[in-house]
């Protein structure tokens, strides 16, 4: 069964049709730049234009959004513009694409993903996921149950806005040393280790690819950290998981 996934991040808007019988993407990912600002007509453009870029019509897609989302409502905006906020994206989505649409959290997407397909297969107990990217987004599983919605990037930390401190992004405009940039992401990992107590961190974002770099520099945490094993291309797995299991003959659970 394919079904296509689309990630919105604050900084690009990427998408693929996925094998949901082996999560694996059909055809290289097609990205766009996420438009300035992040509106959701603009954004709900951009997603069409990712979309069209496939031939996909008509047949279910599911989207990631970097924010809550209940129900297909976004209920907060954090790297997108504020006018996000009550707006009922999967309505929004479903009639600009002419499609069924599923939205969800981006981190929860990933996290899905890897815990059926990736670095969390088969585990139980607390796992949690963080994604690194233009902000901090998360995913709680128990026992393979997922607790939506966490956005434990903004955990304060320190007198900050957790994700402001420890993100991709602020090591990018920062201009952090590798070092640096873990000493960071470390506290910030003791941290939700006090508060969740997880067997496992799976982190991902697109900084998983270079997970050598500052992972072994990591100290003072009990739980197992691994890279994301689906690695930037997780959200669109995920999306692509949440599409197909709202429509019949899914192949996938969560």
């Amino acid at each position: 069964m394919n079904v296509f996934g689309v990630d919105i991040g604050g900084s690009g808007i990427k998408g693929a049709p996925v094998d949901l019988t082996r999560g694996e993407l059909t055809a290289d990912r097609f990205k766009l730049l996420t438009p300035q600002p992040a509106t959701p007509d603009a954004v709900a453009d951009t997603v069409r234009e990712v979309v069209a870029n496939f031939g996909w019509s008509g047949r279910p897609v599911g989207v990631t959004f970097p924010g809550v989302v209940v129900q297909g409502t976004t209920r907060t905006a954090a790297n997108v513009a504020k006018e996000w906020v009550g707006v009922d994206a999967a309505g929004l989505l479903a009639a600009r694409l002419g499609a069924p649409v599923t939205v969800l959290n981006d981190a929860d997407a990933a996290g899905l993903a890897e815990m059926y397909y990736g670095a969390a297969r088969g585990r139980r107990g607390t796992v949690v996921l963080l994604t690194f990217g233009t902000g901090i987004g998360s995913a709680v599983f128990s026992d393979g149950r997922l607790l939506p919605n966490t956005e434990l990037g903004h955990l304060e930390l320190n007198g900050h806005d957790a994700e402001t401190r420890a993100s991709t992004r602020a090591k990018e405009e920062e201009e952090l040393s590798w070092a640096h940039w873990a000493r960071r992401v470390q506290r910030y990992l003791v941290h939700v280790e006090k508060l969740f107590s997880p067997e496992l961190f799976v982190i991902g974002g697109g900084v998983s690819r270079k997970a050598e770099k500052f992972l072994p520099l990591i100290e003072g945490v009990s739980a197992e950290i691994v890279p994301a094993r689906l690695m930037n291309n997780a959200g669109i797995v995920g999306a692509a998981m949440a599409a197909g299991a709202a429509w019949p003959d899914p192949v996938v659970a969560a």
